[in-house]
């Protein structure tokens, strides 16, 4: 990383005095940011020269601190150059930590991210895995447009860092898909963001969350719901297409069922079951809370069923596409139907909620 500046001064600090000796310190400033430590070494106060930040004539002990100087201002001159070809985020306190050699046990974010993928497979269900993955491509993105940098260590996360962060989030130039982010698109990667700091603190890679005064703010929405009557248009229109047909049926499905997208896409064979009332019910495990689901099968709904009984050869239950042609097909539907709506996957649930 380039900086556009890099200074080291030499200084005595006269409140460390022991007698008439003080402590020599090296102060090492980075763009404008300074950070102090001790050489761990005395020397009389008369004798040192605090303009040329060196000890004073040509003395046996002058020039031996003095060597020890230009040796420290050459090591801690050489940690800056290692951290710069390391391609670090490089501060005052980087600069120190590396000279000092405290930084070799410093994790850094994607230290924390690698970790994190590697601990959550099997554990989080693949759509969650692949929203980290678009995340760490963002916070990559913008620690190489704006900090100049590949990684960052976990103890220079700050609250500035997140709110920068925001910010590249919310300039449509820096959007990696065709879609700009929403603000509730912003938050879940400011969600996520903050879900990697809490595990670094059970880790104990760092000792305090830097979100810990920032709010995530979402926005509410009421989500459109189906009529009576406009459900009873969508089941009965006559479809051409055939995409518009298995969307139009998986849709109907989810109303008569409560289900969710992915929970759909996953019914096989198996979740079929009889109640104890000897009908069929839809028994599974949701997907992202693993928690056990019964729900009995309508008539409407089991009709759907009957119509992909020998479907794909598979053991899937319904013909189910990806999430993002479900929700645009749904539409074309809806504007065949009439129906002024914003339709999409999560529609069906609410309707079955308020029927």
């Amino acid at each position: 990383m380039k900086t556009s500046t890099f200074k080291i001064l030499f200084r005595q600090v006269i409140g460390k005095r022991k007698n008439d000796q003080a402590s020599i310190y090296a102060r090492v400033t980075v763009n404008g940011e300074r950070t102090e430590f001790s050489l761990n070494r005395l020397y009389p106060i008369k004798d040192w020269d605090g303009k040329m930040s060196r000890a004073k004539g040509r003395t046996a002990h002058a020039r031996t601190l003095n060597d020890e100087l230009d040796n420290a201002y050459a090591d801690i001159t050489a940690s800056y150059k290692e951290l710069c070809k390391e391609g670090k985020f490089i501060t005052a306190q980087v600069v120190k930590a590396r000279y000092l050699g405290t930084d070799n046990n410093q994790e850094t974010l994607f230290s924390l991210v690698g970790y994190h993928k590697n601990k959550m497979e099997g554990v989080l269900t693949n759509g969650t895995l692949k929203n980290y993955k678009t995340t760490t491509k963002y916070l990559k993105a913008f620690l190489t447009t704006k900090l100049k940098t590949k990684d960052v260590y976990l103890e220079q996360m700050s609250y500035s860092f997140i709110v920068n962060f925001e910010q590249y989030l919310r300039n449509k130039e820096n959007n990696l898909s065709k879609q700009p982010l929403t603000n509730n698109g912003i938050m879940k990667h400011i969600e996520r963001l903050n879900k990697l700091m809490n595990l670094a603190v059970k880790l104990e890679w760092i000792s305090k969350n830097p979100f810990l005064h920032y709010d995530v703010k979402f926005n509410k929405y009421d989500r459109p719901f189906l009529s009576a009557i406009e459900l009873q248009q969508l089941e009965n229109i006559e479809l051409q297409k055939e995409k518009h047909i298995y969307v139009r049926n998986v849709f109907v499905f989810g109303c008569y069922t409560g289900l969710s997208y992915i929970d759909i896409r996953l019914l096989t064979k198996e979740s079929i079951v009889y109640g104890i009332d000897g009908k069929k019910w839809i028994s599974f495990y949701r997907q992202k809370s693993t928690e056990p689901v019964k729900v009995p099968l309508l008539d409407k709904a089991l009709n759907i069923l009957k119509t992909y009984k020998e479907y794909d050869n598979s053991n899937r239950l319904l013909p189910v596409c990806s999430n993002q042609k479900m929700n645009i097909y749904i539409k074309e539907v809806a504007k065949l139907c009439k129906i002024k709506k914003n339709l999409s996957c999560h529609v069906a649930v609410i309707l079955l909620q308020l029927r």
